[in-house]
């Protein structure tokens, strides 16, 4: 068995990241397997600066609309099977890598936000809906699943640092928070949860707004979640405060596979 070390980070713009140079700690990193979320870049706008170290595997998937949305993923495992799941990410918003290696189905997904108004809220929704459906289908195909990304939801009010002042912001609304319990009743654990518990004050986004990251008044809304069978494979779980470059942080897990 090896263990595997998988990195996700919503970076925000990887160009703005990479005139930063806030990706190069990734080259002191033993990462398997890096997944980004909006990247807001074709692939060819990729700067090939962002790390020193090379990966030998590199799946992009762009937004249709340039600018916006867009995930990267950077691996040196080879696939068994890579698509972009169009039929969950219908618009063509680059959403989602699915990268398949041994018995696992493998997703780094930037989840749609709802806060733009009641129509994107209500495709946020039918996301979530289509997405739950083709990781079941898949896990009665026997497959494992693990997936990362930017959910845009915080499940429980331990999970932000204001949930009385958000209860009718879209990432907090009831609706949101219901589909986040369905996941979870479907089999999916929350890897951060599992092994942290019920600790307060980590989160994963803040505001540029007043002073928010200084003042830790965040949001979790980044996750790793896993198939209950692969519970007790779990070595770590665990978000990386201290890297900046982006409104959001890295966070990381660590499995025996």
């Amino acid at each position: 068995m090896k263990t595997y070390k998988f990195i996700s980070w919503n970076v925000n713009g990887i160009r703005a990241v990479d005139k930063k140079k806030a990706l190069s700690w990734i080259d002191d990193e033993n990462v398997d397997f890096l997944a980004l979320q909006e990247i807001k870049a074709q692939e060819e706008q990729i700067p090939s600066s962002i790390f020193s170290r090379t990966f030998k595997q590199t799946f992009i998937n762009s937004s249709s609309n340039k600018g916006q949305s867009g995930v990267a993923l950077f691996t040196d495992v080879s696939p068994l099977h890579y698509e972009t799941t169009d039929h969950v990410d219908i618009l063509d918003e680059g959403r989602i890598n699915e990268f398949h290696f041994e018995n696992i189905a493998f997703f780094n997904v930037y989840f749609p936000n709802g806060q733009r108004n009641e129509e994107r809220l209500k495709y946020k929704m039918e996301f979530y809906d289509r997405f739950l459906d083709h990781l079941e289908n898949l896990r009665s195909e026997g497959k494992s699943i693990i997936v990362c990304g930017d959910v845009n939801t915080a499940h429980t009010p331990i999970d932000l640092a204001r949930p009385k002042a958000n209860e009718k912001t879209s990432g907090f609304l009831p609706i949101e928070r219901e589909w986040m319990d369905k996941f979870i009743s479907c089999g999916y654990v929350d890897t951060f949860r599992h092994v942290h518990g019920d600790k307060k004050d980590h989160y994963s986004w803040w505001s540029y707004r007043a002073n928010a990251r200084k003042n830790n008044v965040g949001w979790r809304i980044d996750y790793f979640f896993v198939s209950n069978d692969l519970k007790d494979k779990i070595k770590d779980a665990y978000i990386l405060d201290h890297i900046l470059g982006s409104d959001h942080c890295p966070i990381g897990l660590e499995i025996k596979l």
